[in-house]
C-alpha cells in the first residue's frame, strides 16, 4: 500500500463527505479507494469512517488521524517544492500587514519595489490598526511596533520608533515651551482617537509619570492631529516616524525628550520559520534591509 497516496484519499474524503466524489477527483474507481481507507485502518488497527447509505463521517480517531495527515502531507509538498527548486524563486500571492499609517508611508514603497525586482509575485497589503492574527487571517508577513508576546513566529528587529509630543515652532513661540510633562496642563492638546492612543500620557524611563490631559481637539486620526499641530493651533503626541520629515524640515518641534519613555522596536514578523517559501524568506530580507536603512525608525 502507498501509504502517502492512502492518506491523500482519506483527507479528500473527509473534505467531501463522499467515496464517490473522491474515486472522480482523483479519477480512481470506488473500490480502489475503499480499499486504501481499509488498508490504512487494518494498519492503525481502529476504525476511521462510519458509513451510512447517505454520509461518510469521521470517527473520533479518524478526525485526529485526517488532522495528522494533513500536516504530514503539508510536510511532503513542502520538501517535493524544494527539491524541485520553486522555493528557490520568489512566486504567488504575497500578503504583508502592518499599521494603517505606517503601511502606507514606508511599507507600501518597499512592496512595490519588490514586485518590480520579482513581478511572479503577486502583492496583497492589509493596513489595519489592530494586532493580526497571521495563520488564522491568512498573512504571511507583519510589520509590527511595540514588543512582542513570546510566540513560536520568526522576528527580526529592524529599528524602534519613540512617543513623541511636538508642536510646530509659531505655538512655542507664542505659547512658550512646557519644562516637564506636569506642563502640559496649561497647553492645547490635540488628541487622536485612534485605537492606539489615551489621555493618559505616560513618560519616563526609570522614574514613571503619567499626566492626564485635556484636549482641545479631538481628531480621529493621527494624519489630522499631526496637520493639526503643523498649523500651530497645539500640541499632540504621536509616533517619531509619523512626524519625521516634519522635524528634518523644521515644521514640527519635539518637546520633553529627556522624559520620553524607552522607544518601541519596530519587527518583521512571519510564522513559517526557517521553512518559509522563496517569496517570504525574499521579501522579508528585502524588507529589513530597506527598514534598517530608514532614518526615522532608526
Amino acid at each position: 500500500m502507498d501509504r502517502i497516496q492512502a492518506m491523500r484519499i482519506l483527507v479528500r474524503i473527509a473534505d467531501s463527505g463522499s467515496f464517490a466524489e473522491t474515486a472522480r477527483q482523483l479519477n480512481m474507481s470506488p473500490p480502489a479507494v475503499s480499499r486504501a481507507v481499509a488498508g490504512l485502518e487494518g494498519l492503525i488497527g481502529a476504525r476511521l469512517l462510519t458509513r451510512t447509505t447517505r454520509s461518510v463521517k469521521l470517527t473520533e480517531i479518524g478526525a485526529r488521524y485526517v488532522e495528522d495527515c494533513r500536516q504530514i502531507l503539508a510536510a511532503v509538498e513542502e520538501a517535493e517544492a524544494a527539491a524541485s527548486g520553486s522555493f528557490a524563486k520568489p512566486t504567488g500571492s504575497l500578503t504583508i500587514t502592518a499599521s494603517v499609517m505606517f503601511g502606507q508611508i514606508y511599507i507600501l514603497p518597499i512592496v512595490t519595489e519588490f514586485l518590480d525586482l520579482y513581478p511572479e509575485v503577486t502583492g496583497r497589503l492589509v493596513f489595519l490598526d489592530r494586532v493580526t492574527n497571521l495563520i488564522d487571517e491568512g498573512l504571511d508577513v507583519a510589520v509590527r511596533i511595540g514588543h512582542l508576546p513570546d510566540s513560536s513566529y520568526s522576528a527580526i528587529k529592524v529599528g524602534s520608533v519613540r512617543r513623541v509630543v511636538c508642536g510646530a515652532p509659531e505655538y512655542f513661540d507664542r505659547e512658550g515651551v512646557p519644562a516637564r510633562p506636569a506642563s502640559l496642563a496649561t497647553h492645547r492638546i490635540i488628541a487622536a482617537t485612534s485605537a492606539w492612543t489615551s489621555l493618559d500620557w505616560r513618560f519616563g524611563r526609570e522614574e514613571k509619570e503619567t499626566v492626564r490631559v485635556s484636549p482641545g481637539l479631538f481628531c480621529n486620526s493621527n494624519p489630522a492631529a499631526i496637520e493639526a499641530a503643523r498649523s500651530g493651533w497645539g500640541l499632540t503626541r504621536i509616533l517619531s516616524y509619523q512626524v519625521g520629515p516634519d522635524l528634518v524640515s523644521g515644521q514640527l518641534q519635539t518637546v520633553l525628550e529627556e522624559y520620553e519613555e524607552e522607544p518601541l522596536p519596530v519587527h518583521i514578523v512571519h510564522p513559517e520559520g526557517r521553512n518559509a517559501s522563496a517569496k517570504v524568506r525574499t521579501f522579508v530580507d528585502f524588507a529589513a534591509e530597506r527598514l534598517r536603512a530608514n532614518r526615522f525608525i532608526n
